[in-house]
């Protein structure tokens, strides 16, 4: 036991609790020889001396969820896990639809990548470009997205002590669970790249303890995971030098990016044994070497991180789409899902059911200009009516035609008796793409549904008709539109010649 922890153990049949101290609550395990099982969502497999927690079960596939519990929860969820046996895989998010796929596939919580982020919001490499604020606007949106645990990247917390303060209270208002702080200089980049630069032990350590302050102050409990990019920087004792500070400091995961074999990864799982270990699987080429989850868990790792599985999997699958296209080709069909497949995973479906809560028909609802969503209209001469089935919906009687007066010539008198015995098509699509009216009217009516459509109002029809196209009796042309236009709230008004 190290740095002063004096473990109490109380014996539960055949489950140990042991209360480390304070800073490190409690760690639980079991000396049963028999098969363990717990109910789902998780599953435990036995394997000698070893529990490995699989993901739980896909979530079925009607997603249209805003963030349905509060960051306070989210943090509660989050300390659940790392406190609960076996090992928990995180893959590494990018974006609010990235995050939602995460959940679907059933894994119980996810990270942000810094570099994912970076590449997907700014096409950029992540050698710290991206700004706290892009960070923190992102992380938002992921959070709303989604009911898992999130634990963001904080990078290197944007400058000193207390710009990590202020780093960390932001990311709790974006309601984040966790967030993840490293000892690199500004500008940082990714830990497996080149040139890799840490700052002092002291002011490593000191950034941390701003962290503990900035939850205290916030009333937060939100996972600080402190991350050293020592090993590369400096050397592997100095990364376990550090890693044992930030435990010490108060950190609640220990991470060392970068650690270059199987023989560092225990060596740095023996530090701080109480303080749950991270392990960053960085897919295709990274310098640690990746290992399944049976392999981490044995090694003593408690959450594991896969940072580029997604971005780059996306990468390829856009450049394979756009070759296609380029090609006069769409992408086949097994490449992507059908339309219907993609509005089922946004959530369109579930987005429908609950609208139906909220619909409302014409009698309740007044606009200062025509009713929505649907019109009904009577007119009361010639013979032409279009009205509601429902009894509750408005019938509203047009003027009479208009009488015009200004004809000089026996030719135009003729022309414009043809033209008052034309039948129009009134259609209104509102914005939604849905149907509000379609409805046939003699011509000299027109002027009358500006009562109920303030759209047509001012508009001189018998003019339109005078200068449209003519059939060789001198009547206006079957078919022609006569208007064709977007009022002030966004419906599509047309006109048309029947």
């Amino acid at each position: 036991m190290e740095m002063g922890c004096n473990p109490i153990v109380r014996n539960s049949g055949t489950n140990f609790s042991i209360p480390i101290c304070p800073r490190h609550r409690s760690f639980t395990f079991s000396l049963s020889p028999h098969p363990i099982q717990i109910l789902a969502p998780t599953v435990l497999v036995h394997q000698p001396q070893l529990l490995v927690s699989s993901p739980s079960p896909p979530i079925p596939k009607t997603s249209y969820s805003t963030s349905s519990i509060t960051s306070d929860s989210s943090v509660k969820a989050l300390r659940l896990l790392l406190e609960s046996p076996g090992i928990h895989q995180g893959p590494a998010c990018f974006d609010a639809l990235s995050a939602k796929l995460i959940e679907r596939a059933g894994f119980r919580f996810c990270f942000t990548s810094g570099f994912s982020v970076s590449a997907a919001r700014l096409g950029l490499p992540d050698v710290g470009l991206i700004s706290y604020g892009e960070m923190v606007d992102q992380g938002s949106l992921i959070t709303q997205a989604v009911s898992i645990p999130v634990i963001g990247d904080g990078d290197n917390g944007y400058g000193n002590a207390m710009n990590v303060k202020r780093t960390v209270k932001g990311f709790i208002k974006a309601g984040f669970a966790g967030i993840i702080l490293e000892d690199q200089v500004a500008p940082k980049a990714c830990g497996h790249t080149q040139g890799r630069k840490v700052v002092s032990r002291d002011e490593a350590v000191m950034k941390i303890k701003a962290a503990i302050d900035a939850r205290k102050e916030s009333g937060s409990d939100i996972v600080i995971v402190a991350r050293t990019d020592s090993r590369q920087a400096v050397s592997l004792e100095e990364a376990l030098w550090r890693s044992r500070a930030f435990a010490d400091a108060g950190a609640d995961v220990l991470f060392i990016d970068a650690l270059a074999s199987r023989e560092e990864m225990k060596a740095f799982c023996e530090v701080s044994p109480f303080v749950p270990k991270m392990a960053n699987m960085l897919e295709g080429g990274g310098k640690t070497p990746i290992l399944n989850p049976v392999e981490l868990e044995e090694l003593g790792f408690k959450i594991i991180s896969y940072p580029l599985s997604l971005i780059g999997v996306s990468i390829w699958a856009m450049e394979d789409a756009l070759a296609a296209i380029k090609g006069g080709r769409v992408p086949p069909p097994g490449s992507l899902p059908s339309f219907d497949e993609i509005k089922e995973t946004l959530g369109f479906n579930k987005y429908y059911e609950e609208e139906k809560k909220y619909m409302v028909n014409n009698s309740q609802s007044s606009t200062a200009g025509y009713s929505s969503p649907t019109y009904a209209a009577r007119i009361s001469r010639g013979g032409y009516e279009q009205k509601s089935t429902k009894a509750e919906e408005q019938i509203i009687d047009l003027l009479p035609p208009v009488v015009y007066d200004n004809i000089n010539t026996n030719s135009s008198r003729d022309r414009m008796s043809w033209i008052w015995s034309r039948t129009l098509r009134i259609k209104i699509t509102g914005k939604d793409g849905l149907q509000k009216l379609d409805v046939r009217i003699p011509a000299g009516f027109l002027e009358g549904m500006s009562r109920i459509i303030p759209g047509l109002a001012g508009v001189n029809i018998m003019e339109m008709l005078e200068d449209a196209p003519i059939d060789a009796d001198g009547s206006p042309q079957s078919g022609k539109i006569l208007l064709d236009f977007n009022d002030a709230v966004g419906d599509r008004i047309q006109v048309l010649v029947e």
